[in-house]
């Protein structure tokens, strides 16, 4: 009769291993996909922090350049830089100016 009890525990013992083993399997394999999708979205992280790190350089970049735009074009508008100009490409002199040009030697 034990003999009996035995075969019968055997048996259930594998009906009722079955259920586990397939639930643990899975378990298993949920915890390898969502592992993989996660360093997936780790190196796009990285990729998206240097994205940032560099868009962040270049709005810095063009922050100081606006602000160099922003004087220059208030000194553009004074009568220095108007005098300046004019002398320059105009090649024009104030009143009184007298213009020196080394002689040309050969």
């Amino acid at each position: 009769m034990r003999n009996r009890k035995m075969k019968g525990r055997k048996q259930v013992g594998l009906n009722n291993r079955m259920p586990l083993v397939s639930i643990t399997l899975v378990v298993i394999s949920l915890a390898v996909a969502v592992n993989v999708k996660s360093a997936a979205l780790r190196d796009k992280e990285r990729q998206l922090s240097a994205q940032e790190a560099s868009l962040q350089q270049q709005l810095s970049e063009e922050e100081q350049r606006n602000s160099q735009l922003q004087e220059q074009s208030v000194y553009v508008q004074t009568k220095e830089y108007i005098e300046k100009i004019a002398k320059e490409k105009l090649g024009l002199v104030n009143k009184g100016e007298v213009i020196l040009k080394p002689s040309e030697k050969k």
